[in-house]
């Protein structure tokens, strides 16, 4: 049975989310602070966090470092706070998604379904998976090659690092900041146009119809992610 760590202070919503979740089989925990909730990671070892940012004792974004200090397991964070920064910071720190309150249970049980069925499918070294194949192409990492079609693609070095950090962290939220400050430097942390134009290139070489990318996803504001 898949374990659910809810990290919420909000006694409504946590009712809420461990009625919904025990309806469909999940066996769920509840911390209503930062504190209890690293102490229950640590015992009970759970298969995804629900983490709310607001939290009585502690900022989110100090239990989700807390918590990669030692851990990969997915966190999904729900925040009330409306602007990208908090939702950036926390991806920055590691976590896997993020969602704004109020938010429609049944996207949160799609997010979480596909963020636990990718914990649960990944291999012990995911991000140094030497092949990644696609119905539309096909990464070697070793080897630094693209092939589509049966032909290679030639990508740029800077074009080439892109999709490297995005396909080693399949399903995963990117946030720009980290994609422009492990491509370009960490003086580029704010140059957003950098990344629009490569990854504009990246699409018209690898999607089928890159104005409708099935691989190549943007979060508005927020950053990308691969999707196989």
């Amino acid at each position: 049975m898949t374990r659910v760590l809810v990290v919420e202070d909000d006694p409504q919503l946590v009712r809420a989310l461990v009625i919904n979740l025990e309806a469909r089989t999940y066996d769920v925990d509840a911390a209503p602070d930062g504190a209890t909730a690293l102490r229950l990671a640590a015992a009970r070892q759970p298969d995804a966090i629900l983490l709310d940012l607001g939290l009585p004792d502690m900022d989110g974004i100090e239990v989700i470092e807390g918590l990669r200090g030692w851990t990969r397991v997915p966190i999904l964070v729900l925040s009330a706070r409306n602007g990208s920064e908090d939702k950036i910071r926390a991806l920055d720190a590691g976590a896997d998604d993020c969602m704004t309150k109020p938010f429609s249970m049944a996207e949160l049980l799609a997010r979480l379904r596909a963020a636990t069925r990718r914990s649960d499918t990944a291999p012990p070294a995911a991000a140094e998976t030497a092949l990644v194949t696609t119905d539309e192409f096909t990464v070697d990492l070793v080897a630094k090659k693209v092939r589509r079609g049966g032909r290679d693609v030639r990508l740029t070095p800077t074009e080439w690092h892109l999709l490297e950090i995005l396909i080693s962290n399949p399903g995963r939220l990117i946030s720009q900041k980290r994609l422009l400050q492990e491509v370009w430097g960490p003086t580029h942390g704010s140059k957003t146009n950098h990344l629009r134009v490569y990854m504009a290139q990246l699409r018209r070489k690898l999607e089928a119809d890159p104005s409708h990318p099935r691989y190549l996803i943007t979060e508005p504001g927020m950053g990308y992610r691969f999707e196989t």
